[in-house]
């Protein structure tokens, strides 16, 4: 086994003692080797701030809003949101301790379980996730910037002639939006930290003023707090709550994975679980609440629920007070998306292929397959773009999590050997560089998950009575179920596995 030395600073944080020993390591460049102490720097304020600009986003919004559109009341929606983020907060936090300790992103930290090459199973199935997020999300954004021109310019630039369904003109706003993202990428991650110090604060205010004025013309809080739940408390709201309760959580599953790609910077484990703490829970609740009462604000003015923020921007006559609140909505998109959906696949493609990607070229990449992967087909229908994408893809997700959460936290109790991360004869070669015991329980865990994945007639792409019928009713719980599936599996297969060997009990000795 090729172990080289790692040292244990007094604060528990690790690196390794020579980090030029792997410069020829082919399975390490200078994005995915273990982020050296000095340049360790973000603070609690820093964790916060990026939790404030991807939480305070236009999809972010329109969850809270589509509750209220579907039925529920004020205190219903914000319960159900509020609940969701409290519990994806656990294996958010408890996968972001290695980021910290070990300095290591998403797909290196993965190698520990899955093998060196088998950590691209699912590194590579987040990336693909992320990039569909991406390209949704650039499409709102470009929405945006067109319904702003369109402002300023009149009927020329929104009635221009089709092309694919949509005006020529929607298509240049959508690739000016993407080539703004990927500008921002090419400055780095310190570029990204920048940006979300400054923007994350502005798109609080461009929420709150939005909130402002829908009361302002409703008459306060009276009316809209008043609006009795169309559900009740009884069997209709149940019916529903299991799988919102879902989608909330599966809302932020992918960064529940990926977040050691932004705690590998951390000052410490203190700076991270605090600014998590305070950022995640805080922020989504918030938005969660101005969404509610702005959403139900239009109730009592228009007489139905409007949950699209760019759509209800536009009902004011005033063209500054539009073009203000879509350059918000601009900026909110753009600090989520290259945050939560470019980052991580950076360093999941960079992964796969260490020599011929880095963070910045598999940005790139990341940018392109957002485009390929026809994102206005994905949010053409509302109801498939929130409910069935994000329980889908929340259960898969769920089961790696897992995974990872009892292999990391039960199985070597937070113990790693870093550079046989990186090396093809150390302890997480495994077979052939593949975990085949961590495979198989994602697998078993995505099954039982999505398995019974069904849609009503005519609003999704599954069968009524599921994939799987005997599955079915698992499915409003996919993420539940992932997650605890995938945990299980991995515990059991591995204990039961000849000649177990845990890092905790077989550590090299550090300096």
């Amino acid at each position: 086994m090729t172990t080289l030395v790692q040292t244990v600073h007094p604060d528990g944080r690790v690196e390794l003692t020579d980090p030029q020993a792997l410069k020829d390591s082919r399975y390490a460049n200078a994005e995915l080797a273990p982020t050296r102490l000095p340049e360790r720097t973000w603070t609690t304020y820093n964790y916060a701030a990026l939790w404030m600009g991807m939480a305070h986003n236009i999809p972010s919004y329109l969850l809270a809003a589509g509750l209220v559109a579907l039925g529920m009341n004020w205190l219903q929606a914000f319960l159900t949101i509020t609940l969701g983020n409290l519990i994806v907060l656990v294996p958010l936090l408890l996968n972001s301790h290695a980021g910290t300790k070990y300095g290591i992103p998403f797909p290196v930290f993965a190698r520990a379980f899955y093998g060196v090459r088998g950590a691209n199973f699912p590194a590579l199935l987040r990336a693909f996730i992320a990039c569909g997020w991406f390209g949704i999300q650039t499409w709102i954004g470009g929405q945006a910037i067109f319904v702003i021109v369109g402002e300023l310019f009149g009927k020329g630039w929104t009635g221009a002639s089709a092309i694919g369904g949509h005006p020529w003109t929607m298509w240049v706003s959508f690739l000016f939006f993407w080539t703004l993202q990927m500008v921002l990428i090419f400055r780095g991650i310190e570029g990204l930290r920048r940006f979300e110090n400054w923007a994350a604060p502005l798109v609080t205010i461009a929420f709150v003023a939005l909130m402002v004025a829908i009361l302002v013309k409703a008459g306060g809080f009276g009316p809209i707090l008043s609006q009795p739940s169309k559900l009740g408390w009884g069997p209709d709201f149940w019916k529903i709550f299991a799988p919102s309760l879902m989608g909330m959580i599966a809302f932020w599953a992918t960064l529940s994975l990926n977040m050691p790609d932004f705690t590998r910077f951390g000052k410490g484990q203190r700076a991270q679980v605090w600014g998590q703490v305070i950022g995640l829970p805080t922020t989504m609740s918030f938005i969660a609440l101005v969404s509610i009462i702005t959403t139900s604000g239009t109730v009592v003015l228009y007489g139905s629920a409007i949950w699209d923020p760019v759509e209800l921007t536009r009902r004011f006559q005033n063209p500054v007070i539009v073009t203000i609140g879509l350059v918000m909505a601009i900026l909110a998109t753009m600090s989520c998306n290259v945050a939560a959906n470019v980052v991580s696949p950076s360093y999941d493609f960079a992964n796969a292929v260490p020599r011929w990607l880095n963070f910045r070229t598999a940005g790139l990449v990341t940018g392109v397959i957002g485009i390929v992967i026809q994102p206005w087909r994905l949010i053409s229908d509302p109801s498939i773009y929130i409910f069935v994408w994000l329980s889908f893809y929340g259960g898969l997700l769920a089961s790696v999590a897992g995974v990872l959460v009892a292999g990391y936290w039960v199985i070597d109790r937070t113990h790693l050997q870093l550079a046989d991360l990186y090396t093809p004869d150390g302890r997480y070669w495994y077979s052939a560089g593949w975990n085949w015991r961590a495979v198989v329980a994602t697998l078993f865990g995505s099954l039982l998950a999505v398995g019974g994945a069904h849609s009503d007639p005519g609003a999704g792409p599954f069968p009524q009575h599921g994939l799987i019928p005997f599955l079915k009713p698992l499915y409003d719980y996919s993420w539940a179920v992932g997650i605890a599936a995938g945990f299980l599996a991995y515990f059991v297969l591995t204990l039961t596995a000849p000649n177990r060997q845990s890092t905790a009990a077989h550590a090299a000795p550090t300096y």
